[in-house]
This record gives structure tokens, C-alpha cells and sequence, in this order.
């Protein structure tokens, strides 16, 4: 019998069947499938990376301002975001409880998936009012484009700072997530992998090719779809594609010392696969910034209303970094990331082919173009009807409906 679970921040610490990476190992990511949870005791100690990250690091008192999200500017002023960005604004919650009401248990990831949550979702820590820009899309942000992925951390952190953007932080994901209503899912409270791409089965990927960046090899493994093609998943603030899909990577808002704070490199969302994530709240921190994988993509953020935007992490900016030192971490500048996008915009395409060795992986991960020319999108179900739960003990016909009833779309704009 499956037993309602409450959860405080469902948090997850491996990716490599329960296994964290160890540094030796970036270079070549494991095979295994990555995703695991972490002992209930341990569970239970970690709360939401929200949660402690604003208890731990330097950030605005919470707000006691309504939760709702601004209106739209009106005609003839300036925007609040750039075009291609949206705007989030309300009091963020750093700590929620969501019962579970139907689960199966994942025995190749050793992972509880809850598919029907009790609505609604219960607040109970402090909260804190954020104003930010984030894409609307995964890097390159571009409708119709694939998510660019095989970044590792100060690569995608470069990027973001070319076009004058940074990281996100692991609570500004999350909010754009979840809405002010504190949803499971972007859509709701019910899991849909038809409405976010997901549950497809594990392909075995060869770790070799994968580190190698084998475009053909990576255009097998692929299983995403592009960029604003699933409709449904989208979140209350208009915000496209967060969980499933592909994985992303953000920036740690955690000061303190442990394992939930140990690197700048926090994973969110969750990819395409059967068993995994899929959520807005449940984060990944056991892979450091040297990590890379076929399924890790990114966004980025950016302050609102014209502010300067400093490209640097939470933790830089507290280590007083140059922004030069995460250039040299990256292999590339800004400037060469610029002068790539530019190429690729005139020419569709970075000459890379020209290229051989190492040279033709870092021409390839400068433009965004690793992924081999037999690459085919996944195919999604419509979205009609009950979802297809995997549980065998579901929740009772009037928890379902409630469930389902609370998941209609929030205007927040």
C-alpha cells in the first residue's frame, strides 16, 4: 500500500545510481542512470535548497507583500525584461509540505515518484519577495530551437554572461517552476509526462563516445523535443519547458559547509527519462562544475528593469571573483562566444567541420552544434484524458479530481 508522503523539499543527492561523481570522473561521466534518492533519514534532515539557501546566504527580509505577480507594463512604458525574457515577481516560499497521494517506487533509481498531489501545497517556512528576468526557453532561447546541452558549468555561466545575462539561482528556477501557488508541477499537481517530455526509457548511453562528444552517438542518445513545442508545459508565470525535457544546471545559493553547499553546481528539473525528477522543487548538488552531460542544458536570468546584471554566481561575487578566472575555467570569453553566435546567425553554422581533435569540440560547444546531424525529436502523446500512471494503488476518484481541478492554469500577468 502506498502511504501518503509529505515532503519538505524532495531532495535528491546522486546522480550515478546513489553514487556521487567524484572529480576524476567529470571528464567521462558514468554510464549509469542518473538518478537516486537519498536515504529517508538523510531526506528528512535536508530541506528545500531554497529553504536553507536563503537562511544562509545574504538575501532580502521576507516580505509580508502579496504573492501575486505584477501586471504587464502598460502601453508605452519600457518592459520589465528584455524580449525573450519573462518576468517573475512574488513572495517565494523557502520551504513547502506536499502530500503525496498515489506513488511508485523506481527500483532502477531507487526513487519514490509521487504522480498526484494533495492540492494545495503548504508553506511552512519563511517567505521572500524576488524580482528577476529569466528565458523563456533553454539556452539559445529560441522557440523551435533544441536545447543546447553538454555545457559544463562556467561554459553555460559564460554564455549567459555574453549576451549580458547570468546563471540562475536555484530559488528563481523553482519559483518560475512552481508559480506563487507553490505547484508540484508547473501544470499542476498531477505528474503528466505528455504535457512535459519525459518517461522514456533508459538508452545506455556509451559514457567513451559521450566524452569524446561522438555526434553520432549523442544524436542517438537525444530524446528532447524543441523549445515552446509542449504547450502545456508551462508554468503560472509563463515560463516554458522547466522540468523533463532536459535536465538544467543553476547556481548554489548555499553558504554553508556539507554536502548541499559544497559546489556552485546544482542540477534542477529533471531530464526525459522514466523514473527521475520531473519537479520543480527537487534539486541534484553532488556534481561540481567540471560535470557535462547529454541531457544538461541551462538558462539564463537577468536583473529587471534595466538594472545592471552581474554575471557572477552567489558564491563569486562572496569570493570577490574576476570574471576572468571563470573565462579561464570555461576554455573561451565572452567575446569568443559572441563573435560564435554571430557566425552561427550569418553562416548557420561555426565551420567546426574544418576542425579536428579538441579544436573541433571546443569550435563545436562554442556554437552549440555537438549534437550529429541524426538527431530526431521525441514524439509526444496528446495530452488527453487521465495521464499514464504507473502506480498500483491510486488515489480515489475524488482525490484525482480535486487534484486535477487545482491545476488550472493561474493567470499571474
Amino acid at each position: 500500500m502506498h502511504w501518503p508522503i509529505y515532503t519538505s523539499f524532495f531532495v535528491l543527492i546522486a546522480c550515478a545510481a546513489g553514487r556521487s561523481v567524484p572529480p576524476s570522473a567529470l571528464a567521462q561521466p558514468t554510464a549509469e542512470q542518473p538518478e537516486a534518492v537519498v536515504p529517508p533519514a538523510t531526506a528528512k534532515e535536508a530541506t528545500s535548497g531554497a529553504a536553507a539557501s536563503e537562511a544562509a546566504a545574504p538575501a532580502a527580509e521576507p516580505s509580508s507583500r502579496s504573492d501575486a505577480a505584477p501586471t504587464a507594463a502598460a502601453p508605452g512604458e519600457p518592459a520589465a525584461c528584455p524580449t525573450g525574457m519573462t518576468l517573475v515577481e512574488g513572495d517565494y516560499c523557502t520551504d513547502a509540505e506536499q502530500k503525496c497521494l498515489q506513488s511508485w517506487y523506481d527500483t532502477s533509481n531507487k526513487k519514490t515518484i509521487c504522480e498526484v498531489f494533495e492540492p494545495p501545497s503548504r508553506c511552512v517556512g519563511p517567505k521572500v519577495h524576488k524580482r528577476f528576468c529569466i528565458d523563456t526557453y533553454a539556452w539559445p532561447n529560441v522557440q523551435g530551437a533544441r536545447p543546447e546541452v553538454m555545457n559544463r558549468f562556467h561554459q553555460a555561466e559564460v554564455k549567459c554572461a555574453a549576451v549580458g545575462k547570468r546563471m540562475c539561482t536555484e530559488s528563481e528556477w523553482t519559483f518560475a517552476c512552481e508559480g506563487p501557488d507553490i505547484k508540484p508541477f508547473p501544470y499542476g499537481y498531477v505528474r503528466d509526462p505528455r504535457k512535459c517530455n519525459g518517461e522514456h526509457k533508459w538508452d545506455n548511453p556509451d559514457m567513451k563516445k559521450v566524452a569524446a562528444r561522438d555526434p553520432d552517438e549523442l544524436a542517438r542518445l537525444w530524446q528532447g523535443v524543441p523549445s515552446g513545442s509542449q504547450p502545456q508545459c508551462v508554468s503560472d508565470f509563463g515560463v516554458a519547458d522547466l522540468p523533463a525535457n532536459t535536465d538544467e544546471v543553476v547556481a548554489s545559493e548555499t553558504f554553508v559547509q556539507g554536502w548541499r553547499g559544497k559546489y556552485d553546481s546544482v542540477h534542477t528539473g529533471g531530464p526525459w527519462y522514466g523514473g527521475v525528477r520531473n519537479q520543480c522543487r527537487p534539486k541534484i548538488y553532488t556534481h561540481d562544475e567540471g560535470f557535462y552531460y547529454y541531457f544538461l542544458s541551462f538558462r539564463c536570468c537577468a536583473e529587471p528593469d534595466g538594472a545592471a546584471t552581474d554575471p557572477r554566481t552567489p558564491k563569486q561575487r562572496k569570493a570577490d571573483w574576476d570574471f576572468e578566472k571563470v573565462e579561464r575555467l570555461a576554455g573561451f570569453t565572452r567575446e569568443q562566444v559572441r563573435a560564435a553566435l554571430a557566425l552561427k546567425k550569418q553562416l548557420g553554422h561555426c565551420g567546426c567541420s574544418e576542425k579536428k581533435g579538441q579544436a573541433r569540440i571546443r569550435c563545436d560547444t562554442l556554437c552549440g552544434t555537438l549534437l550529429g546531424p541524426g538527431a530526431k525529436d521525441a514524439v509526444q502523446p496528446p495530452a488527453t484524458g487521465v495521464p499514464p500512471f504507473g502506480a498500483q494503488h491510486r488515489a480515489t476518484p475524488e482525490q484525482l479530481n480535486r487534484a486535477l481541478e487545482a491545476s488550472a492554469p493561474r493567470k499571474t500577468q
